[in-house]
C-alpha cells in the first residue's frame, strides 16, 4: 500500500472524523473508557447572539476545558464564573474527578487561580514573549 502526506488544513469533515474515531478506538482499547461527552455552554442574548461560552469534553474521569471566552462588554460581571461553575457541575454529574485547562499568561491565569485551579506546567515563549499555563482542579467533594 502506498501512502503519502497531504497538507490540507481544511480537510473535509469525513477525513477529520476518520482520524478522531481512529484515535478514540485506540484509546478505548487501551484504557477501557468509552464514554465521551462534548461540552458546549453558551451565553446568548434574547435574540440568540452568542456572547461567550465554554467548550470542552469529558472523558475518562476528566473534564477538559478547551476554550472559555466572554465578549468584552460582558466581562467582569460574573459570566465567566457562571460558565466555569456550570462546566464543573456537568463534570461532577458525569463522574469527573478533575478538570484540566490551559490559558495564556495575558489571558486569565488569575481568574482560574481564584476558582481553585493549580498550575502544574508552564511553557515559556508560547507564544514568544508569553507563557502557556496548564492548570488542574480536583472536583472531589471535600
Amino acid at each position: 500500500m502506498n501512502v503519502r502526506v497531504v497538507n490540507d488544513p481544511y480537510a473535509p469533515d469525513e477525513a477529520r472524523k476518520v482520524i478522531w474515531d481512529g484515535l478514540a478506538m485506540h484509546n478505548v482499547a487501551i484504557t477501557g473508557f468509552s464514554e465521551h461527552y462534548a461540552v458546549g455552554l453558551y451565553l446568548k442574548t434574547d435574540d440568540g447572539e452568542v456572547m461567550g461560552g465554554l467548550l470542552g469534553n469529558i472523558w475518562a474521569g476528566w473534564l477538559y476545558v478547551d476554550l472559555l471566552w466572554i465578549a468584552l462588554p460582558l466581562r467582569g460581571q460574573g459570566h465567566g464564573t457562571a460558565l466555569l461553575q456550570a462546566a464543573e457541575t456537568l463534570g461532577r454529574e458525569r463522574g469527573c474527578h478533575s478538570v484540566m485547562l490551559d490559558t495564556l499568561s495575558f489571558q486569565a491565569p488569575d481568574f482560574y487561580a481564584k476558582h481553585g485551579y493549580e498550575v502544574f506546567a508552564v511553557l515559556d515563549n508560547c507564544p514568544t514573549g508569553h507563557q502557556r499555563i496548564y492548570l488542574r482542579k480536583s472536583l472531589a467533594v471535600s
